[in-house]
């Protein structure tokens, strides 16, 4: 039971950070009226407390903060205090940690210090009252950018669900983030510690298929020389995550109902089952539901995976996320490239927010690192990305006789047909959707 208070007369201060915390902390209370200090610090049980550092009087100067963080020590010793301040220096800092405070943060956070500073004040709790041997929850490995109110509803179903064993199917287009949302689902449930198993099913080649997913053994088929461990054994007791599950054959579809249903599974070149322990997570951005209606996917198949099933907006519907999740992957390329740039203009803020993102999350990171990239600036510019050239400019044949990039632009320009879906526009180019994904792999598209 990790219970954290958070102090501040700024409403939306406490909202965000109540926000980002809570998916770390069993219990996070927030409090606008320092007044109530007193009797929450004595009745509440708190673990940790964060502390805004000036409230209505003795504006910016630290004075009540430092005022409550005595009274707050006075009643409870042995309690974390961590203060919070827009207008935080280093004397005030070194000042703050000599009168008892554990560490100090400045608004506005980075998430991860945040993270990081009230997790490590957890501990020290811990260990004054005696109770540092107690499992405590682990920072997480896995971080999802969003505060819109529909991502806020995702994070929700995550919470409910993930400790369950019920099967999930994940929906959304190209780029928004199944695979995060699977890996933060095994992330917080019982089988954390086991493994987490990811497999492509749209880069798997039929042929292949059973012995990628069910193992064989030596002997089994030419040029099989040992034994070979399927995906389901590999995630025995943890997690498989079947990614674009829409893309599977028919007669394939067949085989994964038997095993889902049995759990268990036999080799290829085997007749002995072997019991199996797994939650499943399945992810597509098929319209699956339209492929039922169409032949092309079981619905016995689809009933038994989607026993909870979340939709993941595309990222154009939920605009109050791109300047954040822009700003999370520029502080990522800053330091991957030594990079001088450290901030997004306002002009520059406005016209994110306005493009149409095709490809979702995983075109903005991509824009960004190219942006990062070539920025000569301590800021990115409109002029460091490509608006017009991908939203206005088709792609024309008539500029290059190259075969790869007339094959780029050809694979571009089929994709947006038919909205980023590999199975159609594979068919409409007549290859297979494992030839596509390689040469979209290949392009970077």
């Amino acid at each position: 039971m990790s219970k954290l208070l958070i102090i501040d007369d700024d409403v939306d201060v406490l909202s965000a950070a109540k926000l980002f915390l809570k998916r770390h902390f069993t219990q996070v209370d927030i409090e606008k009226n320092p007044e109530r200090i007193p009797f929450l610090i004595t009745n509440g049980g708190y673990d940790v407390v964060l502390l805004d550092m000036n409230f209505t009087r003795d504006v910016n100067t630290g004075k009540e903060g430092f005022e409550w963080l005595d009274r707050i020590l006075d009643i409870d010793p042995r309690i974390s205090v961590v203060l919070f301040t827009a207008y935080g220096d280093v004397e005030m800092a070194v000042r703050a940690i000599k009168m008892g405070a554990v560490d100090f943060v400045l608004k506005p956070w980075e998430n991860t210090k945040l993270l990081e500073t009230m997790q490590s004040a957890y501990e020290m709790r811990l260990q004054k009252t005696g109770k540092g041997e107690e499992k405590k929850k682990p920072i997480s490995k896995v971080e999802i950018i969003g505060s819109s109110p529909a991502m806020l509803k995702i994070f929700e179903t995550i919470e409910r669900v993930a400790a369950t064993d019920a099967n999930i199917l994940i929906l959304g287009e190209n780029g928004t983030g199944k695979d995060l949302i699977a890996r933060s689902l095994h992330e917080k449930s019982n089988r954390t510690e086991m493994a987490f198993v990811h497999s492509d099913l749209g880069a798997i080649s039929e042929t292949l298929f059973e012995s990628e997913l069910f193992g064989h053994v030596k002997g089994a088929f030419t040029d099989a020389r040992e034994d070979r461990t399927g995906r389901f054994e590999e995630a025995n007791g943890g997690t498989i995550f079947l990614d674009e599950i829409g893309n599977i054959p028919l007669p394939l579809q067949a085989k994964l109902l038997n095993v889902l249903q049995n759990r268990s599974v036999t080799k290829v070149g085997s007749n002995k089952p072997k019991n199996i322990d797994i939650r499943l997570i399945c992810a597509t951005n098929e319209p699956i539901y339209d492929r039922v209606a169409q032949r092309t996917f079981r619905q016995d198949l689809l009933y038994r995976i989607n026993t909870i099933e979340i939709k993941l907006p595309p990222l154009r519907e939920r605009p109050e996320d791109i300047l954040p999740l822009a700003e999370h992957f520029l502080k990522i390329y800053r330091k991957k490239y030594n990079r001088p740039v450290s901030s997004i203009s306002a002009a520059l803020g406005k016209q994110l927010q306005r493009y149409n993102w095709a490809g979702n999350v995983r075109e903005l990171q991509h824009a960004v690192e190219r942006a990062v990239i070539l920025s000569q600036g301590n800021a990115l510019q409109p002029e460091d990305f490509f608006f017009e050239t991908r939203q206005e400019t088709a792609p024309s044949f008539d500029q290059t006789y190259q075969l790869e990039e007339v094959e780029k632009m050809l694979i571009i320009k089929t994709l947006k047909k038919f909205n980023g879906n590999i199975t159609d526009a594979a068919r409409e180019m007549g290859l297979t959707r494992q030839a596509l994904y390689r040469r979209v792999e290949k392009y970077g598209i």
